[in-house]
């Protein structure tokens, strides 16, 4: 594994690229300052670009739509979940963009995009005229891919993996259950919206039946053989929790198939399971919106110039965060804020008509396992005639025999790193 000082040398020059500081472009902006630029999606990646355009364009036009009145983190929201933090951790006002950097919110549904035109159509009729649409919806799901849940089903038991209403509802059912129930967690298999997630999950829901209903038990039945830091979740689950989490990977029986959610059975493997508490993680794929306009491919997700997150097929649109495909990259609230400043950095080179830079991207996964047990993968990304590919030696996953300190601290870096990207992107 690379030493934390290099590694933190090869953040500072991923962060470069994207920094509004750092004098590639001049900031009155002879060809940008009258242009429109249109952002659908508040969270990681459309708020950070759109702050990050604002910063490098004084002047321009930048509107942000979306849904919501205020955004509600997928990061953290396990710890809410797990009763760390209140649902008011987690959630997050659009106000500083608005009043620090001139950019106009608005909260409303896109029902279409009219390429040809340059408009994103909001389903109460208004029209957004644009020059440059940035696209961060984030993730959707497929629907019915496992028998017997949809939308509906998801109403009784949850998916949680949108931010708000559905944490709320997970950590209520968590609350009612009695001592010696059995929590089912269900992991989709690749690709899927922050792959470490479901275990920090599982991790934080341990430690809060642990202190007060030790009776109870967790059932991983996992879609895949293998996931995201598993040694070092595994090692932890052993040490902090017993056998109060059972893990059940993919060849041996854990893919989901079918839910019967009246009777709170899941099917998998030949073998039906029964659950006081039900979470359902569905396969996913790029937010509803990239698939109306035919921006998405077969696989589900956009394809991009991996070098400026321009789609590759409409012209002027961008699309960066869960939604696209971004080589080596994965699905994070991190690596969508990374990829939202390039593609600040890129677009502003395509107004002024200078040439693109050449991008470096960071990514870094803090997962709780306790609230004084934390471990971490981090990795710094290159552009190549491949598209994203890692930087060999950089990064890497923390430790697997670390002093209990380095845990600790590891925890502490996970509360730190959130309270920056949250300030670094909504202020």
């Amino acid at each position: 594994m690379i030493k934390r000082r290099r590694f933190l040398q090869y953040s500072a020059l991923a962060g470069l690229s994207a920094n509004p500081g750092f004098g590639l472009f001049n900031s009155a902006m002879a060809a940008g300052g009258s242009a429109r630029i249109v952002i659908i999606g508040g969270g990681f990646g459309g708020a950070t670009c759109a702050r990050y355009l604002a910063q490098l364009n004084p002047g321009i036009h930048i509107t942000l739509v979306d849904r919501a009145e205020k955004f509600v983190t997928c990061p953290f929201s396990n710890a809410v979940i797990g009763g760390l933090h209140d649902i008011s951790y987690i959630t997050h006002s659009f106000d500083k963009l608005r009043q620090d950097f001139n950019i106009k919110v608005v909260n409303g549904e896109v029902r279409n995009i009219d390429p040809a035109g340059k408009k994103v159509i909001l389903k109460k009729g208004k029209s957004l005229e644009y020059d440059r649409l940035v696209i961060s919806p984030g993730v959707d799901f497929k629907w019915n891919a496992i028998e017997g849940y949809d939308r509906k089903a998801a109403q009784q038991l949850p998916h949680a993996w949108h931010g708000g209403p559905q944490t709320q509802l997970l950590r209520q059912q968590l609350l009612a259950m009695k001592d010696g129930g059995v929590v089912i967690i269900a992991p989709p298999n690749n690709p899927f919206r922050c792959p470490p997630g479901p275990y920090e999950r599982a991790s934080l829901v341990a430690n809060y039946l642990k202190q007060h209903k030790p009776k109870s038990k967790i059932v991983i039945l996992d879609a895949k053989d293998k996931f995201s830091k598993q040694a070092l979740f595994q090692d932890a689950w052993d040490k902090l929790y017993g056998e109060m989490i059972e893990w059940v990977p993919g060849s041996q029986g854990g893919t989901v198939t079918r839910v019967d959610v009246k009777n709170k059975t899941v099917f998998a493997g030949g073998d039906k399971h029964q659950g006081a508490v039900i979470n359902i993680i569905p396969p996913q794929q790029a937010g509803g919106i990239t698939h109306t306009a035919g921006l998405a491919d077969d696989s589900g997700w956009c394809p991009v110039n991996q070098r400026t997150f321009a789609s590759t097929r409409q012209q002027d649109i961008y699309i960066v965060g869960d939604a696209c495909i971004a080589g080596k990259m994965p699905k994070s609230g991190y690596a969508a804020n990374s990829q939202a400043k390039v593609c600040a950095v890129q677009i502003t080179a395509s107004l002024q008509g200078l040439e693109e830079i050449e991008p470096s991207w960071v990514n870094t996964c803090y997962s709780l396992v306790a609230p004084d047990y934390g471990i971490s993968v981090a990795a710094v990304y290159r552009h190549s005639s491949e598209g994203i590919i890692g930087v060999d030696g950089a990064g890497g996953v923390g430790p697997r025999h670390a002093e209990p300190q380095v845990r600790s601290m590891e925890a502490v870096y996970a509360e730190g790193w959130y309270k920056a990207i949250v300030k670094d992107i909504w202020g």
